[in-house]
């Protein structure tokens, strides 16, 4: 493929997946999972981080909603590591600070090559809807291990939980673009290698 972008297709015996997205793009989505909720969020992460995405998933929902949010994350995790190819030129940090009415969650990533995920927001219900909260970490840590960064969510205060999660999202897609953006023509590492 021309360009940072990734074509990513992932079948297991509880999800079948299908993830493309490219780097330089527009902020383009087509997004259906099968879980409302979070194909709301996929297309903050895709607006606001001007990444065109699509995804389409047929998961096990009949279980709970894990396993499909859990190898979305995963999927996503492989096409980033694949359109950041040897990471030369990236900026490689991103930080971003994004209020949401009463929430606020602050968002920070470096595309390291190590994986590491820092948690920190907390939900005054179980659910959003029907989707359940505790499947937001499990995707942030999953796209973090897979796609090999240092992920930290940091939401210092929010009351409502669809406000959090949406904070939490459009961050993370603000961070993104800044953290693949091309500054330069080098390896952003003293080792030589990300």
């Amino acid at each position: 493929m021309e360009g940072r972008t990734a074509k990513i297709h992932r079948q297991t015996k509880e999800t079948d997946i299908a993830c493309e997205l490219n780097l330089d793009g527009l902020g383009k989505y087509e997004i259906d999972t099968g879980i409302g909720f979070l194909d709301h969020m996929l297309t903050h992460l895709s607006k606001h981080g001007k990444i065109d995405l699509t995804v389409r998933a047929e998961g096990d929902l009949n279980v709970d909603a894990h396993h499909t949010v859990e190898d979305i994350a995963i999927c996503l995790g492989e096409c980033l590591l694949e359109a950041l190819g040897d990471k030369r030129g990236i900026a490689r940090y991103g930080h971003s600070s994004v209020p949401m009415e009463d929430a606020l969650a602050n968002v920070s990533v470096d595309l390291s090559g190590r994986p590491n995920c820092v948690y920190n927001a907390e939900y005054r219900t179980d659910k959003i809807g029907d989707f359940d909260v505790e499947c937001l970490e499990e995707m942030l840590r999953s796209f973090a291990n897979t796609g090999k960064l240092n992920l930290h969510v940091n939401v210092p205060y929010g009351t409502n939980g669809h406000h959090i999660a949406e904070a939490i999202f459009k961050g993370l897609g603000k961070a993104l673009a800044q953290a693949v953006k091309i500054v330069g023509a080098d390896i952003p590492s003293t080792k030589g290698q990300l």
